[in-house]
């Protein structure tokens, strides 16, 4: 594992391989570290960004961390608007975008869910896009039982949404959705309680919530199983940056919990939430 010696040479280096840039605001006194930090955004990111915000507090006891979730969208608006010191986005970003900072300390994938008890066990690219755009509308029409599929569709914010539409190259004004869900978990949950729905999500969310008895299952993509070590690999095709965002150049507070985030200090936080550190 690459150990990073100082936040200057970290950020330059970034900078170069990533399109990001070098903190310039001076490295923050870790003595005198206090104050609340408010981060806002992906709720894919935020369960691990209260793990690390935890951390940093016990090395920093005058710090309070608070995390709240909302979608990409709000991680974008938030940090533009000064409402939060940054925000927590689940994907690169856009050109539209290039007035902020953007510093990715992890990896994750997004995947199909089904029922558990659905037969079907893989998916094509057309047959999702079909099912998405209204034009398959029972499992019987990809080989699972005659049942209507049950279509769940993330609100718009949340940047799986954009990944999901730009792999697929699907417009969002296509989607026949059937209800229209929030985060990870809603529409986890949403899968869980209904034989017949699909979604997709966070590979490491779903993956921890299988593994933990909820009824769901991971469908491949190409032929690629949905898991965190496909992801590790770059096999999967579906893939994210994690990327922590700032409206300006970020110091005191905002650069020392970047820097820690970006550190090997976090790493098995990092592997624990089933997402791969971006600088391995």
């Amino acid at each position: 594992m690459w150990k990073i010696p100082a936040v200057t040479a970290l950020f330059v280096l970034l900078c170069l391989t990533l399109q990001t840039v070098p903190v310039e605001g001076g490295e923050a006194d870790p003595e005198k570290l206090s104050g609340t930090l408010l981060l806002t955004g992906s709720s894919t990111m935020a369960p691990l960004m209260k793990e690390i915000g935890r951390r940093f507090q016990e090395l920093h006891p005058a710090v309070r961390v608070e995390v709240q979730a909302g979608g990409s969208g709000r991680g974008i608006s938030d940090a533009r608007e000064g409402k939060a010191q940054v925000g927590m986005v689940s994907r690169a970003l856009t050109d539209k975008e290039r007035d902020l900072y953007g510093f990715p300390i992890a990896r994750d994938g997004v995947c199909i869910i089904a029922h558990r008890s659905n037969p079907v066990r893989s998916l094509t690219d057309r047959q999702v896009v079909e099912i998405y755009t209204g034009r398959i509308t029972n499992w019987k029409a990809v080989g699972g039982r005659k049942a209507p599929i049950t279509v769940l569709n993330p609100r718009q914010g949340y940047s799986s949404a954009e990944l999901f539409s730009d792999y697929f190259n699907i417009r969002t004004a296509d989607i026949r959705a059937d209800r229209e869900v929030g985060d990870n978990p809603t529409r986890i949950k949403g899968v869980a309680e209904d034989a017949n729905a699909i979604s997709y999500v966070s590979i490491g969310e779903a993956e921890r919530m299988a593994q933990a008895g909820v009824p769901i299952k991971l469908l491949p993509m190409d032929g690629v199983p949905a898991t965190s070590r496909n992801i590790v690999s770059g096999n999967f095709p579906i893939f994210r940056p994690l990327t922590l965002v700032t409206k300006t150049l970020p110091s005191g507070l905002a650069q020392a919990l970047i820097e820690f985030s970006l550190s090997s200090g976090v790493n098995d936080l990092i592997l624990a939430h089933d997402f791969v550190p971006y600088l391995d």
